[in-house]
């Protein structure tokens, strides 16, 4: 099984909103309820393009098997070196080492863009298999938001991870 990791493009969109679509009504990853039209989901897709921010597919037999994105942490402006990441495989591709790659790629391009940190925010904090690819991959528990979000009939946690980019903490930030 070969799988290539590349920038998302808009003929992408139906597959990544199907794979999201998949994960908002069937699991917790997201605490969207209600999963995204075609059109907001390209609404999405444009502005994190527009920003600069890098929006990647793993494609597998020539189908999108997953993607990942980072976007702003925050909208203020102090917080334009930091990232918050996103990364979702499909059902049937997942235990492949899918989202390893994602997430490596992602890391790589926020260095690219002169980020500085990358931020997890691991829905259901029981979720081991996210949170150990964080950790495989340099990030560390910062803190736990406890009962933050009812899905499912139940109230769930939050796990916060961060992993530093680049030079982190050594100079001031070229991002605009």
């Amino acid at each position: 099984m070969t799988v290539a990791i590349r920038p998302a493009t808009e003929a992408d969109l139906p597959s990544i909103t199907a794979i999201y679509g998949d994960a908002v009504t069937t699991s917790t990853a997201s605490f969207e309820t209600d999963p995204p039209t075609l059109d907001e989901m390209t609404r999405r897709f444009t502005v994190l393009r527009d920003g600069g921010y890098p929006y990647l597919v793993a494609v597998r037999d020539g189908a999108v098997a997953g993607y990942a994105y980072a976007g702003p942490y925050h909208q203020r402006a102090a917080y334009r070196s930091t990232v918050e990441d996103s990364i979702y495989v499909a059902r049937t591709a997942r235990g492949g080492g899918i989202g390893r790659s994602l997430l490596e790629a992602l890391i790589a391009e926020c260095e690219r863009i002169d980020c500085r940190a990358i931020v997890a925010i691991i829905a259901e904090s029981g979720s081991t298999a996210s949170t150990a690819l964080h950790a495989r991959l340099g990030f560390r528990p910062v803190g736990t938001l406890e009962a933050v979000g009812y899905k499912h009939g139940r109230w769930l946690d939050v796990t916060l991870m961060q992993r530093p980019l680049g030079p982190a903490r050594d100079t001031p930030p070229t991002r605009a």
